[in-house]
Parts: C-alpha cells; structure tokens; sequence
C-alpha cells in the first residue's frame, strides 16, 4: 500500500459491543495503529501516549484506532486498565493486518515468529492513505504523527 493509495473498505469488531466500518467513519482524519499484543510493555507505552494526545487529534477532526490481532476480550480489559477514549480493533483473522501488509516474520528470544510489525497510518476521508510510518521505534513516535496531522 503507497500514499496516495485509497484504502479498501473494511469491518472489524471494536470495543463497547459495536463494529467499526471504514466507509462509515465520520472523522475527517484517521490514524489506524498497528500493534502487536495488548498489555505488552511497547505496545501500552505507545497506546497510553496516544490517549494522552487524544483531545488534540480530536480537535483537528482526527479519529484514533488501534488495531490488533488480540480478541475483543483482551481488548476490553487493555482498554479499561488504561482508560483509552478511543476504542481497539479486533482482527483475529488477520484480514486488516494482510491489507496493510504488516504481518512479518520478527526475532523473539531468538525464535522466528510471525507478528504484527509496529506500524502507524493515516487516512484522509475518502479512505486515502496519507501517510505511513512502518517498523515504528514508540519513542517520539505517536508526536510525530500528531505533528503530521496539524499540517492537513
């Protein structure tokens, strides 16, 4: 997937009982982050700094999403420990990471394991990739994306 490139429609099953549709998403900016497991140091690093930054992506018309191969369950739990006012993505099948390409085989404890590489997206209205951030380091990171989104 380039920038530039308009993103096929999707549906995952969300936090608080509903499910989020691509095509029926009234912000007028998304970022869709890729993480690979809740609860896991990196990834609640990442997640909490984008809840402390949530009120400025909401007042520039961003929505926030992170997504994750972790069930509905674990999402909930993730979600109220750290008291995220935007919800998580449940993809179990894999079918919004295959789309985004961000399956990868990765090095854990020295074993190859397949995963989620650390990746951020954001997408204008109709669906148009504007930016990618892929193999993403936390440090900094969720900044920089906010700072992308002020230059809309």
């Amino acid at each position: 997937m380039q920038q530039e490139d308009k993103v096929d429609d999707f549906s995952l099953p969300c936090t608080g009982g509903t499910s989020f549709r691509l095509s029926e998403a009234k912000d007028k900016f998304l970022v869709l982050y890729f993480y690979p497991k809740d609860n896991t140091p990196g990834c609640t690093t990442e997640s909490v700094q984008f809840r402390d930054l949530y009120p400025e992506f909401q007042n520039l018309g961003c929505g926030v999403y992170g997504i994750s191969r972790d069930s509905l369950k674990s999402h909930e739990g993730f979600k109220a420990k750290h008291g995220f006012p935007f919800d998580l993505l449940a993809d179990s099948e894999e079918k919004v990471c295959t789309q985004f390409g961000v399956i990868k085989m990765k090095n854990m404890y020295g074993k190859q394991v397949r995963g989620i590489e650390r990746s951020t997206f954001v997408l204008g209205r109709e669906g148009m990739l504007l930016r990618a951030w892929r193999g993403v380091k936390v440090p900094g990171h969720v900044r920089e994306v906010l700072d992308f989104v002020k230059t809309l």
